[in-house]
């Protein structure tokens, strides 16, 4: 039987700006990426939110981003590998002892918006948070585009890693993501976001915009939580990838009893 995680952003409101459905969401997802406090998040949503997703069984991922909250993260910055190294060791940390001191355990790492972007092409930054992740616990899942740096970087230095494809997204033919910036970048069509995630799952392809088959590794699925309809989509997601014959558990339960 195939086996997939679904994980979602959240933790990402700030202050008096409430930001998704973390909430609802949390019902339908097997991992949490929560936000740290640097492109989003504040101690107080920090706390929260490990407290719903440990309530109710959800693994806990750190979300690192860049220091940018008024562009959300989603802004390339010129930064070096030491800088980036830094900046994850620092909001891992944070997430770290919320995790902890609610009783919980930290299963994985995904880094956000351009951080992550930029990891997938720069082997550079990819080997940086890499070796941030592994130094604070070797344990700790490293998420990465799937076929990107980032995967390979984690490979190389000893981490167990999870190929993460996207749900909303459309591809390019060399596996990258289209471009934000792009009007064809999100997908926003219910049935055609669901039949693209069960194809890369079931069969390890997508059909890129330029209409190519592209081989990818399907670990996790994310879902975006602050659209008008997450709520909706994240449960027929779930529902779809039940009826296809997909189980739907955390990537730290798949890693583990594949060992």
């Amino acid at each position: 039987m195939k086996v997939v995680d679904l994980n979602c952003d959240m933790g990402e409101s700030f202050g008096a700006y409430k930001l998704g459905n973390d909430e609802a969401i949390l019902n339908h997802v097997t991992s949490a990426n929560i936000a740290c406090g640097f492109h989003a998040g504040d101690p107080a949503t920090m706390r929260r939110t490990v407290r719903l997703a440990l309530d109710r069984g959800v693994a806990i991922g750190a979300h690192p981003g860049l220091q940018d909250l008024i562009g959300f993260g989603r802004r390339d910055m010129d930064i070096t590998p030491e800088e980036a190294y830094e900046l994850v060791v620092y909001q891992i940390g944070a997430l770290w002892a919320f995790v902890r001191s609610e009783g919980g355990a930290l299963q994985h790492v995904k880094a956000h918006g351009s951080l992550y972007n930029m990891a997938a092409r720069n082997a550079g930054l990819a080997q940086a948070i890499a070796r941030a992740v592994y130094r604070v616990d070797p344990e700790l899942i490293l998420f990465g585009l799937a076929g990107s740096e980032l995967i390979k970087a984690g490979k190389e230095i000893g981490l167990r890693t999870a190929s993460e494809v996207f749900a909303d997204r459309t591809y390019q033919s060399d596996g990258s993501l289209t471009s934000r910036r792009l009007p064809d970048s999100v997908i926003t069509d219910d049935r055609q976001s669901v039949e693209q995630v069960i194809r890369m799952v079931s069969e390890g392809k997508v059909r890129s915009r330029q209409q190519v088959d592209v081989d990818i590794q399907a670990d996790t699925v994310c879902i975006h939580g602050d659209g008008v309809r997450a709520l909706e989509f994240a449960g027929q997601i779930r529902h779809s990838l039940q009826a296809a014959g997909i189980a739907v558990q955390p990537i730290g339960v798949t890693l583990a009893a594949q060992h």
